[in-house]
């Protein structure tokens, strides 16, 4: 290869690594994964995000395990607001975990804001916590570490191992009327609400849990499994349920996951395994009796 043309290829390659490389963490957050000892990720909204994957736990339900990515996904969201942090998200716990992890919470000044289920019939029993904590946002990460260090939350996520079969993305996204994030072996949909949420004054971004999760993974040549939780009004809760018993779709729970938010919301999970497109014309269904972004 000539000189000048070596120079291009590697300019080439420097701007696709680029491109592909995620942006650098603003230095507000420097401390906070510090704390965690783990990266975030800046999301819509100025919110900065952690995943804290359960893939220690090998659950399944009626014979189907779970994938970590459908429903054993934990997290916390910060935003600052005003001169000060708030900390939103969902921990996934073992029933052990459950007492010392809202001890720890408590004792760094967070509020639990709801305890529950997301699955039914799961082996073994899994709890999910959601909390809501607000002041310095390096002291706020510490307490969580804290608590997380009560669970068996791995410090980072293992590499995952390939799947045996692949979701037909293309047919998902279209059943779905959006394009999902992800691929052929975890494929997940966030669908904001139209409406303004916010929580003690605070405008809350649907990146800190009010939107609507759907998540698939294969379970077959043709098949997969759906979690999440429709983030709803009072006055469509049992539509949704409808939309979602026609099409053979379980609805696992109906709970809060906050105190004083505004509008009133109800978070109503799901779980199916079925034909992977079938599933997402079901879950299309419910989500168009709701008032969410196109």
């Amino acid at each position: 290869m000539r000189p000048a043309a070596f120079a291009v290829a590697l300019l080439l390659c420097a701007l696709s690594a680029a491109a592909q490389a995620p942006p650098p963490t603003p230095a507000e957050w420097h401390a906070v994964e510090a704390a965690l000892h783990r990266s975030g990720s800046l999301q819509p909204g100025d919110v900065f995000k952690f995943g804290f994957p359960r893939s220690d736990l090998k659950v399944s339900v009626g014979g189907v395990p779970v994938a970590t990515g459908v429903a054993l996904g934990a997290w916390a969201a910060f935003k600052n607001v005003g001169g000060h942090a708030v900390v939103m998200g969902d921990l996934v716990l073992t029933e052990s975990e459950v007492a010392p992890v809202m001890k720890k919470l408590q004792e760094g000044g967070f509020q639990i804001t709801a305890l529950h289920n997301h699955l039914l019939g799961e082996s073994p029993r899994v709890m999910y916590m959601h909390y809501l904590g607000s002041g310095d946002a390096a002291k706020l990460a510490q307490t969580l570490a804290t608590a997380l260090k009560e669970t068996g939350t791995p410090a980072a996520a293992p590499k995952a191992a390939a799947p045996n079969f692949s979701l037909p993305v293309e047919k998902l996204d279209q059943a779905m009327g959006r394009k999902g994030n992800g691929g052929p072996a975890l494929l997940q949909f966030g669908i904001p609400r139209a409406e303004k949420i916010e929580e003690n004054g605070m405008e809350v971004p649907p990146a800190m849990g009010v939107a609507t999760g759907i998540n698939f993974a294969p379970t077959g040549a043709s098949t997969a499994e759906a979690s999440g939780d429709f983030v709803l009004l009072a006055s469509e809760v049992n539509p949704v349920i409808r939309a979602l018993h026609q099409h053979g779709i379980a609805v696992t729970a109906v709970h809060t996951h906050m105190l004083t938010e505004q509008p009133r919301l109800f978070f109503l999970h799901f779980w199916a395994n079925g034909d992977a497109v079938q599933l997402a014309r079901g879950l299309r269904a419910a989500v168009d009796v709701t008032n969410s972004k196109k």
